[in-house]
């Protein structure tokens, strides 16, 4: 990936990295300070030649017996999966990919239970400690409808992630289900190189093998480089600078719909991680350029507290040439252009327009493919703890969100 920073931090961000380079041995020494939640650093950690084949081969059961298959999880226990799921077209001989656990709603549920009747379903419940209240409720409901469809069956039409010792590998055993690995060292939102996502991923067809490549790949490139020229540590040394400066949020802008659900990890990631004792960057986003017409605006005359990274990406196609058809409709201009041109044009327009009014920085990487996906989880998730260490945060823990729940918890138990 290739990081260019807003012109006006440039030379402080080069300092800056210098200043924060030994980070860089720190990760590569798996960041000792934080035993117990780094598992992550290395993708292949838990992705063993033996483990990667078990996931193969009941993906391959999987695809082979199931219409629909459904994910069961919420946040980080689905989100890398989904992303690359739902960037990818659909590939033949795979069931349809559903996801379960992710609120509380009842209509929710109630469209996935409308969805499946009828049709031939494998069911998959991802709960590192199987005690959040999303994914518990809709397993409680879909794994009785399996029952009731299939009988003695359903046990073999049911997978289980979750850690060693856990309830949800206490049903496993009794009940025989497929019981996956999720580490005890790796928390949800840093799940994307274990069997939490591996698994769904192999069923929808998903090359696993380069995935992880693309990631250990970037981890190399990231430890490897000099500070002063190594992207992953400049563009957590350019949102140390901008938050310093007072922004208060960061805007990441994505030229590519089907990075909508990459979107959604990236803001967990960045959100969890880093909010936390009364600090830390807003993280959102834009998928442009739909919405260049509505959030553009704030972008280019609102509030400048804010800064922009757009994240480019590699067009995986061309798209229709838009010649026209004869008609004078006003668009002549567009004769001999596609629509990739198009895209090109809109967001170096956007990227100009937006840099004259709050800071822009940008980052490039390639076709949105499973590779490209491992690389932008590494740099991301390591560019998080960069940025973390930089504020002196703890990236790995998530004291606020234990509140809510503990909270949720002492109502409900108490009705």
């Amino acid at each position: 990936m290739k990081f260019i920073p807003d012109y006006r931090i440039a030379e402080h961000c080069i300092h800056l990295s210098e200043q924060f380079g030994f980070l860089l041995q720190q990760a590569a020494n798996g960041m000792p300070k934080y035993k117990g939640a780094t598992g992550w650093m290395d993708p292949y950690a838990y992705a063993s030649e033996s483990s990667l084949g078990r996931i193969e081969r009941k993906a391959n059961e999987i695809r082979a017996e199931s219409d629909i298959y459904v994910i069961i999880g919420v946040g980080g226990s689905n989100n890398a999966a989904r992303s690359i799921i739902e960037a990818s077209d659909k590939i033949a001989g795979t069931p349809r990919i559903l996801y379960a656990g992710t609120s509380t709603s009842p209509s929710a549920i109630e469209r996935i239970i409308d969805e499946i009747e009828g049709k031939s379903v494998h069911i998959n419940v991802i709960a590192k400690n199987f005690q959040t209240l999303e994914p518990g409720a809709s397993f409680r409901i879909l794994r009785k409808l399996l029952y009731e469809r299939y009988g003695s069956d359903a046990a073999h039409r049911i997978c289980a992630t979750g850690t060693p010792g856990s309830k949800l590998e206490q049903l496993s055993k009794q009940n025989g289900w497929n019981f996956f690995l999720f580490p005890e060292d790796i928390g949800g939102r840093f799940s994307m190189f274990s069997d939490v996502a591996l698994l769904p991923l192999a069923v929808a067809g998903i090359n696993v093998r380069n995935y992880l490549a693309g990631a250990a790949k970037q981890r190399s490139l990231c430890l490897s480089l000099r500070p002063e020229e190594n992207p992953c540590l400049l563009y957590a040394a350019a949102r140390h600078e901008l938050s310093s400066r007072g922004s208060k949020a960061e805007v990441l802008s994505i030229f590519e719909p089907r990075l909508q659900f990459f979107l959604s990890w990236w803001i967990q990631l960045f959100g969890e991680s880093e909010g936390k004792n009364g600090d830390g960057l807003l993280p959102t986003g834009c998928l442009f350029s739909e919405e260049l017409h509505s959030m553009g605006q704030f972008l280019q005359d609102g509030n400048t507290a804010v800064f922009e990274t757009f994240l480019n990406t590699m067009e995986n196609s061309q798209g229709p040439s838009l010649d026209g058809d004869g008609m004078d409709d006003g668009f002549d201009y567009l004769n001999g252009k596609t629509f990739s041109h198009l895209n090109s044009v809109a967001r170096r327009a956007a990227e100009s327009a937006h840099a004259k009014h709050i800071p822009c920085n940008v980052l490039s990487t390639g076709k949105p493919d499973e590779e490209t996906f491992g690389e932008m989880f590494m740099f991301f998730a390591l560019a998080c703890v960069f940025s973390c260490e930089m504020k002196k945060v703890n990236p790995f823990d998530q004291p606020g969100v234990e509140e809510y729940k503990a909270m949720m918890f002492a109502e409900l138990k108490k009705e």
